[in-house]
């Protein structure tokens, strides 16, 4: 069965500055759907809002057509990577896959440098290394779901290869929403695309709209 994720009437302001306020997407089981924008335009005062974190003048967050106003109470539904680091430094990665009920060894085959880490703590770990760990529990999460901010940032080329080909696995059995300013990657592997730009999502029909809504130059 494919399920729909969908936001719109959200309306943000901070103080007399207007953040968002014509947005609609939507995201659906067994497909990628990117979101770009400019630093300052929004994206992770969206993301914030569809999770609950962030309180607007008005929303209408949808799952099946039902509203949920605090998503990140709802784990089955939705699971959010953020921006920072969100996962304690002095939990184990032993422990951290133990909460998540995840397999360390189907980890360690893909990423063979974590073969003698499981012990160690997330403080011990190089700041991509952590960021690698929570970018994995987060799509291998058991949710109808999953949201990532940045999660490209501090990773070297070929784990971001291996988080794509993760992320193309996860999408038979989630939804994802991606987005990160290395767009280039969020470009190839999305099946939808939203560009946000004056507090407004336009779905791109082509990749030239990134240049054309004033995005990136290709």
């Amino acid at each position: 069965m494919q399920h729909k994720l969908e936001a719109d009437s959200i309306l943000l302001e901070f103080g007399t500055r207007r953040i968002l306020s014509d947005i609609y997407f939507k995201c659906e089981t067994g497909q990628i759907t990117g979101i770009l924008g400019r630093n300052g335009q929004g994206k992770t005062c969206l993301m914030n809002i569809v999770y609950g974190n962030l309180n607007p003048i008005s929303k209408s967050i949808r799952f099946d057509n039902i509203a949920v106003f605090q998503a990140f109470r709802r784990p089955d539904l939705l699971t959010y990577l953020p921006q920072f680091n969100f996962i304690p430094s002095h939990l184990t990665l032993k422990r951290i896959f133990s909460d998540f009920e995840l397999d360390f060894y189907d980890f360690e085959k893909i990423f063979p440098e974590f073969s003698t880490k499981f012990t160690s703590s997330l403080k011990t770990l190089s700041g991509g290394q952590r960021r690698l760990i929570e970018v994995y529990v987060i799509i291998k999460s058991n949710s109808q779901f999953s949201m990532l901010d940045e999660p490209f940032s501090h990773l070297m080329p070929l784990q971001i290869e291996k988080v794509n080909e993760l992320l193309e696995q996860a999408k038979l059995k989630k939804g994802l929403l991606v987005t990160d300013q290395m767009f280039r990657y969020v470009t190839e592997i999305s099946d939808n695309l939203y560009i946000l730009t004056n507090g407004k999502t336009h779905l791109t029909k082509d990749i030239t709209d990134i240049e054309r809504l004033g995005y990136a130059k290709l």
